[in-house]
């Protein structure tokens, strides 16, 4: 079985919030990194991150599957209002864990919520110290909660300086295409968007089910970006 195949359990305690998640080493190391994490009601282990892990596994990509702090408190239900922080700093730790692994550049990915707190901590690098990061993938950013699009989570998209590759399917309740190119007028930086026709907030991956060809997209797309 081949290392792509087999991610390691890979835990890191030297900073608070812990990192804890998978770790997919490649046969063939582009020295290029990748952390991502999952969405409100998920985990690192759903069936959508790890395709894509497995996908720039493949394509000599260091991976690092990570569960938000907030999943490490507790193993089900949504964050509260009050994790986002804790859940940046998380996610900032992270970052810092592969470049630790002499990985670099090291690029940031989350699905939903994920990739909220993901773009939020790379708007934040504007005012501190953070540790960058290459490029951004959101995975079905939410832009607004189902049926209010009036209640807009693009605040910190004008302090947005990291080029972001969006993935948003055609049927999700989220944020429409539309609603998205919109949005991505907002930000400062290098965008794009790539659909998933007839896909919903789960991109095609729920339960055993799986899109073919989703995660060698998203790969792709994400190094046309740059």
């Amino acid at each position: 079985m081949s290392p792509e195949s087999s991610p390691q359990v890979y835990t890191d305690v030297s900073a608070d919030p812990f990192v804890r998640g998978f770790l997919h080493r490649p046969e063939r190391p582009n020295g290029q990194g990748l952390v991502l994490t999952h969405g409100a009601g998920s985990n690192c282990q759903a069936p959508l991150l790890t395709a894509v892990a497995e996908s720039f596994c493949s394509a000599g990509f260091l991976v690092l599957r990570c569960d938000l702090p907030f999943r490490q408190d507790r193993p089900y239900g949504p964050p509260s209002p009050h994790d986002g922080k804790r859940d940046r700093a998380g996610l900032q730790n992270a970052v810092m864990a592969l470049r630790n692994l002499a990985v670099e550049p090291v690029f940031l990915g989350g699905h939903s919520y994920g990739g909220r707190q993901a773009s939020m901590l790379c708007a934040e690098q504007t005012e501190a110290k953070l540790v960058p990061v290459r490029a951004l993938l959101l995975m079905s950013y939410p832009l607004h909660p189902p049926r209010k699009a009036a209640q807009l989570r693009t605040q910190h998209f004008f302090n947005l300086r990291t080029p972001a590759l969006f993935v948003q399917g055609t049927r999700d309740p989220f944020g429409t295409v539309e609603e998205i190119e919109q949005a991505l007028k907002l930000i400062p930086a290098r965008t794009k968007l790539l659909t998933v026709d007839g896909a919903g907030h789960d991109l095609g991956f729920k339960g055993k089910s799986r899109r073919e060809g989703v995660p060698g997209t998203v790969l792709a797309e994400l190094q046309s970006l740059l």
